[in-house]
């Protein structure tokens, strides 16, 4: 009799380890098809994931090989590109209507300003977020009131960092100046820390938001430096610089507006 008992605890540990292993494997292959899926559909850009592992047990993860596509019209290969990224979760949170996520660490991502004076890249990915249902740009058809109305699950997101990241400053239509800087580190907290939660696609919009508001801070300092030298030069010239360096400064302002 003992020895039965014991068969059958050696066969059911082995059973619920086959199902936690299943489990693991399905959540990892439904959070890169979800991520490959419902990306695209919300920035109207190709998004791409290599891989994704999360234990279910500890409710450590990370993210492998995430690039996020450049909008129509715009030349450079993408806009964001992640090598690794790392997620803390409470496992228990997976079973319920708000995921709690206790930190999202982004390192060293590789970010793409491609600006010309119709607007600029992340500009246009960031709008198209904003128009989509649930990403906060306050859309008040009846189509995108349904999607909204629709049960979800909901995030919350305690700490999400961007750090060593560099952005590539692709500085169309005044002499397609390219140059790489670096951004200082992105620091958002307590999102969706209510009882409602927060939408993937507020997240998202969210975290688009600060990046591209860093990124624009970046090609400011990055074109002032431009026009200082644009106006060091014509003066040793000795030439008069009131149209030239006029018409320059005027267009600046265009490079942050959306396309």
């Amino acid at each position: 009799m003992k020895k039965i008992l014991l068969r059958i605890s050696i066969g059911f540990l082995a059973l619920l380890i086959l199902a936690v292993l299943a489990i693991g494997l399905f959540l990892d292959g439904a959070v890169k098809r979800g991520v490959e899926t419902f990306g695209p559909e919300l920035t109207k850009v190709d998004v791409k994931l290599d891989r994704v592992s999360l234990s279910l047990f500890s409710g450590a993860g990370q993210i492998k090989g995430l690039v996020v596509g450049n909008p129509e019209g715009f030349k450079t290969p993408h806009a964001i590109s992640v090598g690794s990224a790392s997620v803390a979760l409470k496992p228990a949170s997976l079973f319920s209507d708000k995921i709690v996520i206790k930190s999202i660490r982004v390192e060293a991502p590789d970010i793409t300003f491609e600006g010309g004076f119709g607007g600029n890249n992340l500009g246009k990915i960031l709008a198209n977020v904003q128009s989509a249902p649930g990403g906060g740009g306050g859309k008040t058809n009846a189509a995108a009131k349904t999607e909204e109305s629709k049960p979800g699950r909901k995030l919350e997101v305690d700490e999400f960092i961007i750090t060593g990241a560099s952005v590539n400053l692709s500085l169309n239509g005044i002499g397609s100046q390219s140059v790489t800087v670096p951004l200082p580190d992105i620091h958002l907290s307590n999102l969706g820390t209510n009882p409602d939660g927060i939408t993937a696609a507020e997240l998202t919009r969210q975290v688009l938001a600060a990046i591209e508001h860093s990124a624009a801070q970046a090609a400011a300092v990055s074109l002032g430096d431009l026009s200082k030298s644009a106006n060091g030069i014509t003066r040793n010239l000795g030439k008069s610089v009131d149209g030239s360096v006029t018409n320059l400064t005027k267009g600046l302002g265009d490079l942050f507006k959306k396309k």
